[in-house]
């Protein structure tokens, strides 16, 4: 009886860790964005630098969490490639990695507690409670991961639907003799209720260029942290308009409507797939359905029927 309270005890807490990870990493409001975009203008080896640095000398604690980390083999791979992933997925806070690496642990050892309190009482324990180990952490690190990248495509999803209309605005506001940084900024402005991301993506790169730095490259990072191709290519054409002198309002317009073509041809093909989709739940869910809808009632008749017969008889 104290074991199963204990153990509940413990799962209790478990979970309100989990949740209060997850409420800090994805709902909580960012932290000083100038400040953060500032520190985004240092190269990527400086910062990788220092990063290593304040792990290994102590820091917060979060960043002691992180050294921890660093100290198994593979772990500075894996951080950098789940902080790139977070960047994509629009989680850019300083403590995001923290958070997630905090999430992922305490997820795994919660799955490493019940799968020893289910096997408690088998008698093969060994053999078995290897193999649930094995599986809990293969699947504590595995699933966090798995949600990191639909949160990334779910993003990416966010950003392709709002280029359109974002550029079309863009190029009307161009037009109207404002500078690119001015008519950026005007755009997310007024995008940032109606398409957040965008809005805050072009607000990340004019204050990047702002503070100082070329406008090739923060259009680079741009296209860096968000990884789409549309993105890439008008991130090209305005450093292009901009080093030939081209007119940039023109061209805005004409790739908008390049974007609601390729934007419609999309959901052709999506409506195209729909269905083979439908295929699958069809066979298995609805034509069993039909089948015992329409040949149950005949069954059933012909054995009354025979039933009656052998009776006479």
């Amino acid at each position: 009886m104290l074991m199963n309270l204990i153990f509940f005890i413990l799962v209790g807490g478990t979970l309100s860790l989990l949740l209060w990870t997850g409420y800090e990493l994805f709902f909580v409001n960012q932290e000083n964005p100038l400040a953060d975009r500032l520190e985004g203008l240092q190269s990527q080896a400086m910062v990788t630098a220092a990063r290593t640095s304040r792990r290994k000398n102590g820091g917060t604690g979060l960043d002691r969490v992180l050294g921890f980390i660093g100290l198994f083999p593979g772990g500075e791979d894996w951080m950098n490639g789940t902080e790139k992933l977070l960047s994509q997925a629009g989680v850019r806070r300083k403590s995001a990695l923290a958070l997630y690496c905090i999430f992922v642990l305490i997820f795994t050892a919660s799955l490493f507690a019940g799968t020893i309190y289910l096997q408690k009482d088998n008698k093969d324990a060994a053999a078995s409670l290897f193999g649930g180990l094995v599986a809990a952490g293969l699947l504590g690190f595995i699933l966090p991961k798995q949600i990191l990248y639909r949160l990334v495509k779910r993003y990416r999803r966010k950003l392709q639907e709002a280029l359109p209309d974002t550029v079309d605005l863009l190029g009307i506001v161009l037009g109207t003799g404002l500078s690119l940084d001015q008519s950026m900024m005007r755009v997310s402005d007024e995008m940032k209720y109606i398409y957040p991301e965008l809005a805050s993506e072009f607000a990340t790169v004019v204050m990047q260029v702002r503070a100082g730095q070329e406008r090739g490259k923060s259009f680079n990072q741009f296209v860096r942290r968000t990884g789409i191709e549309d993105i890439k290519s008008l991130a090209a054409m305005i450093v292009q308009s901009e080093k030939f002198g081209t007119s940039l309002a023109q061209a805005l317009k004409v790739y908008a409507d390049a974007l609601r073509t390729r934007r419609r041809l999309r959901v052709e093909a999506e409506v195209g797939k729909a269905g083979i989709k439908m295929l699958f739940p069809i066979v298995v869910f609805i034509l069993p359905v039909l089948f015992v809808i329409t040949l149950v009632p005949g069954m059933l008749s012909v054995l009354k029927n025979l039933q009656l017969l052998g009776g006479g008889r």
